[in-house]
């Protein structure tokens, strides 16, 4: 194998390069030899993070070259060693040599010297500028001369640098064209390089799922390697947290952060990993964590004389210290100088720099100051998406501050609608639901404003305007895929393995891992889904929700600054009635779930009061709203954070028949909702219960026509398959809510858990469905102010009315209740007036009474 094939292979297949080197140097070779097999060693250990080694070898390489009198060969060697340099922090030295070797050259030696000149100046050092020509001449030198893998690395470092720049189009077709090149050549290592490097170009368009598809594209080719590849995990980073999705960003970062530091690796890649690691940890809530991380990074940026680098650190420290309360002049004075810098080095950051520094000059009472910052980040209103949100953010707060209320609240409708517009490039329920937490603050502002004023319908309005968001965005079914089928049939398989006892002999260690790997799996497979532009949901009005209600009355909830505020819609008027603290109705709605629990399992020496804990609910939940309503039925729009709450158990609820919606607008939608042009009833009856299949064999009789799934006939596509389109589905079933990720809540059928993944599959959602399972109607708060769970998938995709419970039930005494709301839907009721004459003919006994009080009628 000779000098170039070696150096391919360090890039292809660096392991074997390795080996092959390692055997080379074993057998007494030639001067030219060893310069080869160093050199190849040393490229291995520099791309695997091994930077002290690297510097090592390619020292021993240059020194064998220059024995074996082979100019060509030293230069290029000495190029690498110059890189090798700059990447452990002696950026003088590193491109002191980078500019010997490149001086007076011209040809296709010229153009591999450029190339690791360009990723100097570029992606370590951020001078675009110098590092764009240098990659103009690079892909001159190298275009057309048969040598697809330099040819190939031209383009992709041209890319690089345009992307930095913003050209983003012109970088993707250098992406696209040097993955060609590289899966031609067998360069596996770079051909993933440059695939995760789309994801980056990806992101910065702003189409999220694509970006999340090439960064899971290059990490199972890296993972095939055994490649630690830190730019993969810097993008992945930084895409996962732009969607908001905490929980996975910090796992991902943190696995390389250990990685790099227990082999004591490249200083450069440590600190553009401590970078990242800082912002997860922000993003998670962990302040103190990141303000270490961003600190550390900082720090060695400045070593290794990177300021762009450093200054990005220094922004996302000062970021962490405001949002732990800092508010000090010293970081009034750092967050000026850091938003000079930025403006010469990033545009786009810049803006996020000065809408910090303005709003730390507000917060310390200097006005002037504070326009000054926040007029500048609001130009950028009119750039890239992330500084766009920046820009809107700014000068609804320059507006805010300077009283112009009207300004104020254009600028918070131009925001919401921007992000409205990026959320519809997102397919996935999880990342629509968690984007929504980008408009939070504009919503706040608007909010507290409408709220000081005291005007009613203005509360409303803004209350409605970022509520339930996802919802009124048509759904996007997941891309047909066998392989995600085949995904969720393999989990479904497991975990019934797992519930039932089997393999007992492999312990269950094995098997949970399993699982969660297979829950990661179908995440990443759904996450990808593009998203879809359709046409934009009608505007909320306050009077066509009055013109609707007829004898309704309607209360929505919302929370301003931890205090609860109650719109209440009726008579024709709408009116404005203060609550109190939310945490106060929080602290009560848990003392209620926990009686409600208590009571269904009959257990306890004394019976608790439902009577005065429903009360002492209502009066932090209501307040005075109850002189406001109508004498007829309710509906009920509760927080995020309240959704969960048994309204019956309410004294001045309890024999109103109430409905909960997560909007008003929601409910609107729903009540009109057309139903299907057949009436087709499906019975499903679960495994294990304790009444056995009698609830679902006394609702056949009552449905004679009605198709009825059980004793091993209630597997997962038999539901789906009746399901779809159906007029109205009871499923007499186990359910299962999970907190941690709430789209893998599940009803447990013959053969395992139907996911909401499952769900998201149907093409039309059942009209009504009633879940007489335990904890059915939780969902897990999320983004601004939306749901994710069972419930809230089946009314994202369509159904206009579900009946479910908020916390497990007492299976016998549940299947009299359902009979009763049956008979009382084929009399014609809606869901809110079925479920309330049920309850009332259900008996006063204790569980009887509980599990009455354990269900609520969501839509219409």
């Amino acid at each position: 194998m000779d000098a170039d094939e070696l150096q391919a292979l360090a890039l292809s297949r660096p392991a074997d390069a390795l080996r092959i080197a390692r055997d080379v140097l074993a057998n007494s070779p030639s001067d030219a030899d060893a310069a080869a097999a160093h050199q190849a060693a040393g490229v291995v250990h520099r791309d695997f993070g091994d930077i002290r080694e690297a510097v090592t070898e390619l020292k021993a390489a240059y020194r064998h070259a220059r024995r074996a009198a082979d100019p060509d060969r030293e230069a290029e060697i000495l190029a690498s060693l110059g890189v090798a340099l700059v990447m452990a922090g002696h950026t003088d030295r590193g491109l002191a040599a980078l500019d010997s070797v490149v001086s007076g050259r011209t040809g296709v030696l010229a153009g591999r010297i450029l190339i690791r000149r360009v990723w100097v100046r570029g992606a370590l050092l951020g001078r675009y500028a110098e590092a764009l020509a240098d990659a103009e001449q690079a892909v001159a030198f190298l275009s057309d001369t048969g040598d697809l893998v330099w040819e190939a690395r031209a383009l992709t470092h041209r890319a690089m640098v345009l992307l930095a720049m913003g050209a983003i189009d012109r970088a993707d077709e250098d992406y696209a064209r040097s993955e060609e090149l590289f899966a031609k050549s067998g360069q596996q290592v770079e051909y993933a390089d440059t695939r995760q490097a789309r994801g980056a170009a990806a992101f910065a368009r702003g189409d999220l799922p694509t970006a999340l598809l090439y960064l899971d594209d290059a990490q199972r080719v890296v993972d095939e390697l055994g490649v630690l590849e830190p730019d993969l995990f810097d993008n992945k980073c930084l895409v996962l947290l732009a969607v908001c999705l905490t929980d996975a960003a910090p796992t991902e970062i943190n696995s390389a952060l250990d990685r790099i530091e227990q082999q004591r690796g490249s200083t450069v890649r440590r600190a553009e990993l401590l970078y990242c690691a800082g912002l997860a940890a922000h993003a998670a809530g962990a302040l103190d964590l990141a303000e270490n991380r961003s600190r550390d990074a900082m720090k060695l940026f400045r070593r290794q004389q990177r300021p762009w680098w450093a200054a990005r650190a220094e922004l996302a420290l000062l970021q962490s210290r405001f949002a732990g309360g800092d508010r000090t002049a010293r970081l009034l004075r750092t967050g000026q100088r850091v938003s000079a810098e930025l403006d010469g080095l990033d545009p786009d950051l810049a803006a996020e720099a000065h809408l910090l520094t303005g709003r730390i000059a507000l917060a310390r009472s200097v006005p002037a100051e504070a326009r000054l910052h926040l007029e500048i980040a609001a130009g950028a209103r009119s750039r890239g998406l992330r500084a766009r949100g920046a820009g809107w953010l700014a000068q609804a707060t320059l507006h805010q501050g300077e009283g112009r209320s009207r300004a104020m609240l254009a600028a918070c409708r131009q925001g919401l609608s921007l992000i409205e517009l990026y959320i519809r490039t997102l397919g996935a329920t999880e990342l629509r639901v968690l984007a929504t937490a980008q408009g939070a603050e504009l919503a706040a502002i608007a909010l507290r404003y409408a709220v000081q004023r005291g005007n009613a319908r203005q509360v409303l309005a803004w209350s409605e305007r970022w509520r339930a968001t996802v919802l009124a965005i048509p759904p996007v079914r997941p891309q047909a895929d066998d392989g995600l089928v085949a995904d969720l049939a393999a989990l479904r398989s497991l975990t019934h393995r797992l519930e039932a006892g089997y393999d007992h002999r492999l312990g269950s260690g094995p098997l949970h891992r399993e699982r969660r790997r297979l829950e990661s799996v179908v995440r990443r497979r759904v996450l990808v889904t593009p998203g879809t532009t359709g046409d934009r949901p009608d505007q909320f009005r306050s009077g066509d929700l009055l013109d609707q209600l007829g004898n309704r009355s309607l209360v929505e909830l919302t929370d301003v600054d931890d205090q609860l505020y109650a719109m209440v819609a009726a008579h024709g008027r709408v009116h404005l009635q203060p609550v109190g603290p939310t945490s106060l109705a929080t602290h009560r709605l848990s003392h209620a779930l926990f009686a409600l629990r208590r009571e269904a399992t009959g257990r306890g020496t004394h019976q608790l009061d439902l009577d005065a804990i429903g009360a002492r609910l209502e009066e932090a939940l209501l307040g005075k709203v109850i002189k406001h309503l109508d004498d007829g039925p309710v509906v009920v729009v509760p927080t995020g954070r309240l959704h969960a709450v048994p309204w019956s158990l309410l004294p001045s609820l309890r024999h109103r028949p109430t409905s909960v919606a997560p909007s008003a607008a929601a409910w609107l939608r729903a009540r009109n909702a057309v139903p299907p042009s057949t009436e087709r009833v499906v019975l499903i009856g679960g495994p294990q219960l304790s009444t056995g299949l009698e609830e679902v064999r006394q609702l056949s009789e009552m449905y004679p026509d009605a198709v009825v799934l059980t004793e091993g006939d209630a597997t997962a596509e038999a539901v789906l398959d009746a399901m779809d389109g159906a007029s109205l589905v009871h499923v007499a079933a186990h359910g299962t809510f999970r907190a941690d990720s709430p789209l893998f809540s599940a009803l447990e059928l013959d053969d395992g858990p139907l996911t909401v993944y499952d769900l998201e599959r149907l093409e039309r959602a059942p009209h009504r469905v009633v879940l007489s399972s335990c904890s059915s109607a939780l969902g897990g708060p999320s983004g601004a102010d939306e749901l994710l769970g069972l419930v809230s998938a089946l009314v994202a995709l369509g159904s206009s009315g579900v009946v479910a419970s908020v916390v497990p039930v007492n299976d016998p005494a549940t299947v009299p209740l359902m009979l009763g709301l049956h008979g009382r839907l084929r009399a014609g009721d809606d869901l809110a007036d079925a479920l309330a004459q049920a309850r009332a003919s259900a008996g006063d006994g204790r569980t009887a009474r509980t599990a009455a009080q354990s269900f609520i009628a969501l839509g219409a």
